[in-house]
């Protein structure tokens, strides 16, 4: 449950937001985080001291189910005469670390990241007539939180989310967003951390499959360049109508298509609904992860294993000349331009570290038939997987959101892997790796296009069972694929 008032009334638990100017008797009983933020603000509104704000009213360290304490809705007037229309500015304080105090997130010095190290915004294209700003992307915002800091991924700028509903539970085409720094908002060092600003960004479905495709990066400038879409400020406007390839048919062929073929895709993972089962063998014991079974819940490692596994997949999404993937090393080194605490993982789906070689997990397995199962919107990922990453010579990782499993596809060239030409199947624990070698064969670019015997064509050992990689798919593709040497 959450309530709206003005950010200056008084309430039990929030107190009047302070300016750069309040008393220093007031601010020294402000929370410092929060305080800190609070400046930004007022840095880009001087005139708008007390501006409605969303408030939990039981808050998430007390035990209620809204992990952000509030979000300011600031009126920004835009410029006309640089296609940056008037809007409404949303601002997230809870990500980051408010208190200080442990009761919502571990302090780890004043060097690193403030809590989950960022805040979200959000642009909505303000309405004509309209005198309040609407309610419903706080609570778009309070989703997004609630995941982060259930599955402790954290968000990076070119970052997608697939939301599959309009955002506003209208009729709107504006179903799935993409994540970018916000243009005016500036990171700001706090007492607890530094905190940085990701702007949600409103886009269509045709846009998010080209962003999978290619690269949320290189959408988002696109949208830069087509004032209605979202314009240089990246506004979203619910009430658009049109993609950014309807609005230019040249964007996609040009762009798009040349990007993909030049590029290959940044998308090196994704958080999914998927498993695999280990078909060489049965299991022999309790502690062999072959018992990971379809339609079960995967086995929990111990926390050292966990670690590990979280530490590596997060190690390895860098696009580099030459491949690496995720080094097992609890220590990172040249990652992100903070440290975090261990036990925050990083989004499976940016590019964002720097990888070195790895040492063993635990215990390689080398399997000689595997079985994989993924849901329809992870299914249709596979053709991205082949064509934008396998092809020019990079991983793609899927990373179970139901536990500590994932599958790993690599290719020739690709350092670190424990899978290998002799044995393409192989697994640490609950991690799997299947590997391909080249000669590769082009794939068609839709998902919808991809049947299953081009898969069959790159991986021979795929039997496809005559099933096709289609979002009319059923929600569950129990049997999607079997990867063998041998008739399965």
């Amino acid at each position: 449950m959450a309530e709206l008032r003005p950010s200056g009334a008084p309430g039990p638990t929030a107190p009047p937001a302070p300016g750069p100017t309040a008393p220093p008797a007031f601010a020294s009983l402000f929370p410092p985080g929060l305080h800190a933020i609070y400046g930004e603000c007022r840095r880009l509104y001087p005139d708008q001291p007390n501006p409605l704000q969303v408030t939990a009213i039981v808050k998430y360290w007390l035990g209620g189910p809204d992990p952000l304490d509030y979000v300011s809705m600031y009126r920004n007037v835009g410029s006309p005469s640089a296609n940056i229309p008037e809007h409404w500015h949303y601002i997230s304080f809870g990500l980051s670390d408010l208190y200080g105090d442990n009761r919502v997130h571990e302090f780890t010095g004043t060097d690193g990241p403030s809590g989950f190290g960022f805040e979200l915004t959000f642009r909505l294209k303000r309405e004509t007539g309209e005198s309040a700003p609407p309610t419903w992307p706080a609570e778009l915002m309070q989703g997004l939180a609630r995941y982060v800091f259930q599955s402790e991924n954290t968000f990076c700028s070119g970052d997608h989310v697939s939301w599959h509903s309009p955002l506003d539970n209208s009729e709107s085409r504006i179903q799935h967003m993409l994540l970018t720094e916000d243009p005016q908002m500036q990171p700001v060092q706090t007492p607890f951390g530094v905190v940085t600003f990701l702007q949600i960004v409103g886009v269509c479905t045709e846009e998010l499959h080209s962003a999978q495709q290619w690269n949320g990066q290189g959408i988002l400038e696109l949208l830069r360049t087509v004032p209605i879409a979202g314009g240089p400020w990246l506004i979203t406007d619910m009430r658009r109508g049109e993609t950014i390839f309807e609005i230019d048919p040249h964007l996609q062929q040009e762009r798009v298509d040349k990007g993909i073929e030049t590029d290959g895709s940044n998308l090196s993972g994704v958080s999914a609904k998927c498993a695999w089962d280990d078909l060489s063998r049965p299991p022999e014991d309790d502690e062999d992860s072959r018992s990971i079974c379809i339609g079960t819940q995967p086995r929990r490692l111990s926390g050292k294993d966990t670690e590990q596994i979280r530490e590596t997949l997060r190690r390895g999404l860098e696009i580099n000349s030459k491949p690496v993937l995720p080094p097992i090393n609890p220590q990172r080194q040249n990652g992100l331009a903070h440290d975090r605490a261990p036990s925050r993982k990083d989004s499976l789906e940016s590019d964002s570290s720097t990888a070195i070689i790895p040492h063993e997990l635990i215990r390689t397995r080398q399997l000689e038939s595997v079985h994989l199962k993924f849901n329809q919107e992870s299914g249709a990922l596979i053709p991205l997987c082949l064509r934008g990453r396998l092809l020019h010579g990079r991983h793609f990782t899927y990373k179970s959101i139901t536990g500590d499993m994932a599958i790993t596809f690599v290719s020739t060239g690709v350092e670190g892997a424990f899978a290998t030409e002799e044995h393409p199947y192989a697994a640490h624990g609950p991690w799997l790796q299947v590997r391909r070698a080249a000669p590769w064969q082009a794939l068609p670019l839709e998902p919808q296009e991809c049947q299953a015997p081009e898969l069959h064509r790159l991986f021979p050992q795929l039997h496809h069972k005559g099933k096709s990689v289609t979002r009319e798919s059923s929600q569950e593709l129990p049997h999607l694929s079997c990867l063998s040497p041998v008739s399965c």
